[in-house]
């Protein structure tokens, strides 16, 4: 019997052994069946910032989870009416009953346990019973009460064996099921919300000045989105756009909230609203007015709805670049000469994850029952999960849809553990454009930080076809936001590492300010003189195309060094990051400890240094051809640049752009502002990236099935 049916025994309760390893086996004494209804919960405890709550509900009985209830969503007294069926064999294990919050990509906030003696119940009859429920750790706090319908039979051994046989024809139905199939109706998003925060009007004060600092927070079903921070104001002007995917063909509720943020404190709650998508008509842009609930001011949203289907799960037997025909008409769909047509949508990206080997064992048997997660961007897919194993097999192909051909598609390995968050077993990222169509490759799993190798590794092959044209468009544009990112945190690390690359930046700069300088000195004759005449011709000739001309100069040379080989692509810098090692539990305790207080200030510092270093390093590697693409980007835009100031005088440039800036608002009154320079350079990755996406070389003793063939005996 392998892990998948040792599931299913679970689902309808059974404690199945192995019987050769391949039939559950039933124990000898007395059986009984355990039919609850769970019906509702009351007055539960708030674990939402909202306050609410988003509760389920676990069974377990002698360790192992029996049951799982469905999520009632910003609900404390859900209502479940769910019934389940469970086989026991032991009335002395308690029914242990334990209540959560989900919290999406964060781990789930424990909202009480109760016990229910089975040993006290009567045969054959229903009785209604409250449960009060308790934290261990504070036993005097209320928490509320589940509310439960119990009834417990007798079970004969003519039972027993009709019990057997139907969970052998339950598992053989279950074995047919496709289970891209039952994770599809999930994972699979129907739509797309784009949205458009423009302002917040008459918000009420909650700071001592009469002012507040507020933000807004969205949430769609599992996903949530947090704006930007505007300081001392009431009618703060946010002009922020994002999209949210819509897994309801009718719609949804987009629950909004606003708060007021406070430094070193709980933020402060001004008011909510919930938008039904649901009444809102496909392919139009609609303008909203939201008031706050209590008249605590009021939101202005643009909101568009988009009905499409771009992202897909199918069996390898199914896929769709394998059919000629249906490639075929793929790449006719992103041609050159659909480059105008529908400027999102950039491309299509398919992965096929095939297998692992290797994987680190997570559980006490020595194995691990790992599943993968696919992400690209706010695209997240899964796979099913192979049971006890190290060496899965998943041969499952996922299609995203590309708008940004500059984002990074990452393949997460988890070990699934019913009672605990999952656990981490690996991680791959890989840009897009490094992806080499239809080649099969395995990469080295790293760790959480894609900074050192971990155990393992993972059999990919991905196709990528995308329109240039919009890729180079889209490269101008801001990029696509994640809407769970994981919270900030102080780390002396991460401090010290940014810090670190400041330096060199800065001391590259003093560096070439120094070696002007003694041109300017006349350390070196020769190369003063040089230096000079050079600054006189150019002084004397100097028109302005001269400027790309010159950049569009630095790139052909370095591409001629990187071509001959003379100069690797990461530089020195990486083998200082693959050399980093951090220690993180025996200085982050003491760091907490001592900057508590200014925790807000030390990450802003810290995400400062970051910008700064990456800031330096993305213009670096663009002459660096760190990502060839874009530095292929680079030269066309400045050698348009260069023959436009060419032949077109700069006070009509000038002009023209004046004119531009100065009419764009009474063009467009919610144009959101952007600066296609710094776009273009969030592109490129920084050095720090370049480590995290660069292949590692995976060695023999990463793969079992290679020690085999290397030692036949």
């Amino acid at each position: 019997m392998n892990g998948n049916e040792e599931e299913l025994n679970k689902s309808v309760g059974i404690n199945a052994a192995g019987n050769g390893g391949t039939q559950p086996s039933l124990p000898t004494s007395a059986m009984y069946q355990l039919d609850i209804v769970l019906k509702k919960g009351n007055s539960l405890a708030i674990r939402d910032r909202g306050g609410t709550s988003d509760p389920y509900v676990k069974f377990k009985i002698a360790g192992k989870e029996v049951f799982r209830s469905k999520i009632i969503h910003k609900n404390l007294n859900p209502v479940w009416d769910e019934r389940v069926c469970l086989i026991v064999d032991n009335l002395q294990e308690p029914l242990y009953i334990k209540v959560f919050d989900y919290d999406f990509g964060l781990q789930d906030d424990f909202m009480g346990s109760a016990y229910l003696y089975l040993d006290s119940l009567e045969l054959q009859r229903s009785l209604d019973v409250q449960l009060d429920l308790q934290d261990p750790q504070c036993p005097d706090q209320d928490l509320g009460s589940l509310e439960l319908v119990v009834t417990l039979f007798p079970r004969s051994t003519e039972d027993r064996e009709a019990l057997r046989h139907a969970v052998r024809l339950i598992w053989q139905i279950y074995q047919n099921l496709r289970l891209s199939d039952l994770y599809r109706k999930s994972q699979l998003w129907r739509g797309i919300v784009s949205i458009r925060l423009i302002e917040g009007r008459n918000l009420i004060p909650m700071d001592q000045n009469g002012l507040s600092d507020p933000y807004v927070k969205f949430k769609l079903g599992p996903q949530k989105y947090k704006s930007k921070t505007i300081p001392k104001t009431l009618n703060p002007q946010w002009r922020e756009q994002f999209d949210l995917h819509l897994y309801d063909e009718e719609g949804g509720i987009l629950e909004i909230s606003v708060w007021d943020k406070d430094i070193g404190m709980r933020d402060d709650f001004i008011g909510q609203c919930q938008l039904d998508l649901s009444k809102l008509s496909r392919e139009k842009t609609h303008k909203l007015e939201l008031e706050l609930e209590e008249d605590k001011g009021m939101l202005v949203l643009l909101v568009t709805l988009t009905a499409t289907v771009t992202v897909s799960i199918s069996d390898l037997s199914v896929n769709l670049l394998d059919d000629p025909h249906e490639r075929q008409q793929i790449i006719k769909r992103y041609s050159p000469l659909r480059s105008f047509f529908n400027l999102k949508d950039v491309g299509m990206v398919q992965v096929k994850i095939l297998r692992a080997e290797g994987l680190m064992a997570a559980d006490v048997t020595g194995k691990s029952d790992p599943f993968c997660i696919a992400e690209l961007c706010n695209d997240r897919l899964q796979t099913h999960t192979v049971y006890k194993t190290l060496n899965p097999e998943w041969n499952k192909v996922f299609t995203f849809n590309v708008k940004d051909i500059h984002a990074v598609l990452e393949i997460t390995v988890y070990d699934e553990d019913r009672d605990r968050s999952a656990d981490f077993l690996g991680k791959v990222a890989i840009p897009l454009l490094n992806i080499r169509n239809s080649e099969q490759k395995a990469y080295v799993l790293k760790n959480k930080e894609l900074t050192r190798p971990t155990k393992g590794v993972i059999f990919l092959e991905a196709d990528v076809i995308f329109n240039a044209v919009k890729a180079s468009l889209r490269t101008f544009v801001p990029p696509e936001q994640k809407y769970i990112e994981e919270e900030a945190k102080v780390s002396k690390q991460m401090l010290q590492q940014n810090f670190n690359r400041v330096k060199r930046c800065v001391l590259f700069l003093i560096n070439t300010g120094s070696y002007i300088n003694s041109c300017f000195q006349w350390e070196s004759p020769r190369r003063s003189l040089c230096a000079f005449l050079i600054f006189v011709v150019v002084v004397w000739n100097f028109e302005i195309y001269m400027v790309p001309l010159s950049l569009l100069l630095l790139l052909t040379w370095n591409y001629f060094l990187l071509a001959s080989g003379k100069e690797p692509r990461e530089g020195s810098v990486v083998s200082v990051f693959m050399d980093c090692t951090y220690d993180k539990m025996n200085s982050k305790k003491g760091f907490l400890d001592k900057f508590y207080a200014v925790q807000d200030v030390i990450i802003t510092v810290q995400n400062a240094l970051d910008e700064v270093a990456c800031f330096g390093e993305r213009v670096k590697n663009t002459f660096n051809w760190s990502v060839p693409f874009l530095s292929w980007l680079a030269i066309t835009v400045l050698c348009a640049g260069a023959t436009l100031i060419y032949f077109i005088p700069l006070r009509f440039i000038v002009l023209v752009w004046g004119i531009n800036k100065f009419t764009k608002k009474l063009r467009d009154p919610y144009n959101i502002e952007n600066n296609e320079l710094l776009d273009f350079l969030s592109r490129v990755p920084s050095d720090i990236q370049l480590v995290q996406y660069k292949d590692l070389k995976a060695e023999t003793s990463q793969s079992p099935s290679k020690k085999r063939r290397n030692n036949p005996g």
